[in-house]
C-alpha cells in the first residue's frame, strides 16, 4: 500500500501523542514563515492559508487535550495498529473518495484481517480548490490533513457501537508534516438504501434503533453535544449488520452562539424550527435537534413504516410525526423506540383473533424437503417465503392470509430480537427427519395424503 510503503520511521502513537506532534511541527513551520514545502527558502504561505491552518490547528489542540485527558484516566484507545503493522499490507482497491479524503481497503500481513485505510485525497476538491486559491500544494495538503487528524482525535475519544472503530493510525515522519497521516479503521460496507428498503421490517427497525442510540450518545457525549454537520447516508457504513457512522471530520462540539431567540432558527430545505437562546448565550439543543431531524428525513421516513406489523403502525406514525415536527427530543425518541421494541419482542402487539393453529397438524422432529417455493415480500430468503414470527399461532395467521400457503416450518433460526424464523410453503412435500424443526400442515391440505 502507498500509505505503508512510504513510511520511513513508523511508531505506534496514541491519538493524543500524534496530534501533539503534528501541531508542534505545524507551529514550527508557521513560525518559520515559509510554505512548508520542505526546502529552505520556500516562499511564505499566503496570509489566507496561514489563517485557515491556524484555525484548524486550534481545533486540533482542543481535541488533542481532550483525548490526552481521557488517556490519563485510562480511557480511549491508546496503542492499536501503527505504521509497522501496515508494512506488507496488500491493497484491495479504493472503497470511496470524497471532498477531502480517500478510503482504501487493505489486508494486513500475517492474517491481521482486512481494514479500511483513510488518508488525504490529493486529487480531491478541497486540495484542488485550495491550490487554485493559494498556489501552495504542501500547505493545502496539510490543511486537508487537519480534517483527518480531527477525525482521528474524535474517534479516539468517542466509543460507541454506532461509531466506526479506530484500529490505529500511522504518521509518516519522513514525509510532509501534516499530510503523511493514515487512519486505520474497521472495514464496513457502503450503505445502500435501495437494498435496505428490500429487507424485512425487523432489520430496518434495527438500523433505525441503532441510529437513535447513536444520537443519544452524541447528545450526551464526553465532549458535550455533538452535531454531524454533513449528515448523509453516505457518511454511514454497515458492519456485521449494524449501522455505523464512519465520517466524523465535519462533526462539531460547538452549539451555535446567540444573543436572542431570533438567532436560533434551525433551517432545513422545507422546514424551519424556532429554538430558545439560553442564558449562557447558546441555542438550546440545536445540535441534538439537527441530528434528530436529519435522522427523520434520511432514515425514519423510508425505513420505519413500510411493511411494519399493522398493530405497530400507529406507534411508528407517532414517532414519525413527533420527530418530523421536533416535538420529541432524543430522550423521548429513545423511549418511543424502546416501547415499540418491547411490544414486538414480547408479542403484545398481536391483536386478539380467533385461534387458527388448531386448523393445522403439527409434526415435531420433521421438516419438508427444501425446494424453491412461492416468494413473499419482504422475506429473509430470496428463494421462498421466510418470515420472522413470535409464535406458531402468528405463523398460522400469516399462512392463512396468503392464498398460496398450505404449510409452514418453524426453524431454530433466530433474528436479533430472539424471534423464530418460519418458512411458508405452497404445498406439503416429502417429510424428512429434523430434530430441530416442527412442520405445520393445514388439515385441508393433508386430507387424503399419507403423512
Amino acid at each position: 500500500m502507498a500509505a505503508a510503503g512510504g513510511t520511513r520511521r513508523g511508531a505506534r502513537l496514541s491519538a493524543a501523542a500524534l496530534l501533539a506532534l503534528l501541531a508542534l511541527l505545524a507551529l514550527l513551520a508557521l513560525r518559520a514563515g515559509h510554505g512548508g514545502e520542505g526546502r529552505a527558502g520556500s516562499p511564505r504561505l499566503p496570509p489566507g492559508l496561514l489563517e485557515e491552518l491556524r484555525q484548524r490547528q486550534r481545533d486540533l489542540r482542543r481535541l488533542a487535550a481532550a483525548a490526552g485527558g481521557e488517556a490519563e484516566r485510562g480511557g480511549g484507545g491508546g496503542g492499536g495498529l501503527g505504521c509497522g503493522d501496515l508494512r506488507g499490507a496488500t491493497g484491495g482497491g479504493v472503497l470511496g473518495s470524497g471532498f477531502t479524503k480517500v478510503v482504501e481497503r487493505a489486508a494486513l500481513a500475517g492474517g491481521g484481517g482486512a481494514v479500511a485505510l483513510k488518508s488525504v485525497h490529493g486529487g480531491g476538491r478541497e486540495v484542488r480548490q485550495c491550490e487554485q486559491r493559494y498556489g501552495a500544494p504542501a500547505g493545502c495538503r496539510r490543511l486537508a490533513a487537519y480534517k483527518l487528524l480531527k477525525e482521528v482525535a474524535l474517534l479516539q475519544r468517542l466509543r460507541h457501537p454506532g461509531i466506526v472503530q479506530l484500529r490505529g493510525q500511522c504518521y509518516d515522519s519522513g514525509g510532509d508534516p501534516g499530510a503523511g497521516v493514515t487512519a486505520v479503521l474497521e472495514l464496513g460496507a457502503p450503505l445502500e438504501m435501495i437494498q435496505l428498503l428490500q429487507t424485512p421490517w425487523e432489520e430496518r427497525f434495527k438500523i433505525c434503533l441503532g441510529l437513535v442510540k447513536l444520537l443519544f450518545y452524541l447528545a450526551h457525549s464526553p465532549l458535550g453535544s455533538i452535531v454531524l454537520l454533513d449528515f448523509q447516508p453516505r457518511q454511514f457504513v454497515m458492519v456485521d449488520g449494524n449501522l455505523k457512522v464512519t465520517d466524523m471530520d465535519d462533526a462539531s462540539t460547538e452549539e451555535l452562539s446567540c444573543k436572542e431567540d431570533n438567532d436560533c432558527t434551525l433551517d432545513f430545505p422545507a422546514k424551519s424550527f424556532p429554538l430558545k437562546c439560553s442564558s449562557a448565550g447558546k441555542c438550546e439543543g440545536m445540535n441534538e435537534k439537527k441530528n434528530l431531524f436529519n435522522a427523520y428525513r434520511y432514515f425514519f421516513t423510508y425505513l420505519l413504516p413500510h411493511s411494519a406489523p399493522p398493530a405497530l403502525q400507529p406507534f411508528l406514525s407517532d414517532i414519525l410525526n413527533a420527530t418530523g415536527d421536533l416535538r420529541y427530543g432524543i430522550n423521548e425518541t429513545v423511549t418511543a423506540f424502546e416501547k415499540v421494541l418491547h411490544l414486538y419482542k414480547s408479542g403484545l402487539y398481536l391483536q386478539k383473533r380467533p385461534l387458527l393453529l388448531k386448523e393445522y397438524i403439527s409434526l415435531k422432529g420433521f421438516r419438508t424437503v427444501e425446494a424453491e417455493d412461492y416468494k413473499c415480500w419482504p422475506s429473509y430468503s430470496h428463494l421462498g417465503c421466510l418470515l420472522s414470527i413470535h409464535s406458531p399461532e402468528e405463523a398460522a395467521a400469516i399462512c392463512n392470509s396468503q392464498s398460496q400457503c398450505q404449510s409452514f416450518i418453524v426453524t431454530q433460526q433466530r433474528t436479533w430480537t430472539g424471534r423464530s424464523l418460519a418458512s411458508f410453503q405452497s404445498s406439503p412435500t416429502d417429510l424428512i427427519p429434523d430434530a430441530n424443526a416442527v412442520v405445520y400442515i393445514k388439515r385441508s391440505a393433508s386430507s387424503g395424503k399419507r403423512l
